[in-house]
């Protein structure tokens, strides 16, 4: 299967596993991979991690990719802010790629106004920015909650955590064909 898709990820305090599980299973497939971030270069994983970003958030063309993946961690309220990171998401679904977010990321899409009226998952914690709990803040722009681990709607996946990054990835690749 060929194919290229575009992983997003914090400059710092991404989620090493939600990262690098879903990449190997897409290179293990012949999906091409590229990583970006708000800074090329080195990007820091919370387990330590290291990805190499080779674009920065304002290079992407989303027409470039089947996929884009929002990867989760620490890190999330980094990309969370930034304007363009909330214009991919949009811009992906307006395209009809496949868009997926896991862990903390799938606020992000949240915020984009991707999930009004969807079935989501997301790692639920503590969201400082909105003063409540991440599943709140996905219902608070509309979402549908849901406790599964990974959410398919349409083309659009979600999943919880570094236990489903490998789920996710496989149910991007059906999306893909």
């Amino acid at each position: 299967m060929a194919g290229k898709i575009l992983m997003i990820v914090a400059p710092e305090r991404f989620r090493d596993e939600e990262l690098f599980v879903p990449k190997e299973y897409f290179e293990g497939k012949g999906i091409k991979v590229e990583v970006a971030s708000t800074r090329k270069g080195d990007c820091k994983g919370v387990l330590g991690g290291v990805a190499e970003s080779s674009l920065t958030l304002g290079e992407v063309d989303v027409g470039e990719y089947d996929a884009v993946v929002f990867v989760g961690g620490g890190g999330t309220p980094v990309i969370r802010k930034e304007e363009r990171a909330l214009e991919i998401a949009r811009e992906t679904v307006d395209a009809k790629r496949v868009l997926a977010a896991i862990c903390w990321a799938p606020t992000i899409l949240a915020k984009a106004g991707v999930l009004k009226g969807k079935k989501a998952t997301v790692w639920v914690g503590a969201d400082a920015e909105y003063g409540k709990k991440t599943s709140e803040v996905l219902e608070d722009f509309g979402a549908q909650y849901s406790e599964e681990g990974c959410v398919v709607d349409g083309r659009i996946v979600t999943a919880d955590g570094p236990a489903t990054a490998k789920r996710m990835a496989a149910e991007i690749v059906k999306l893909l064909g």
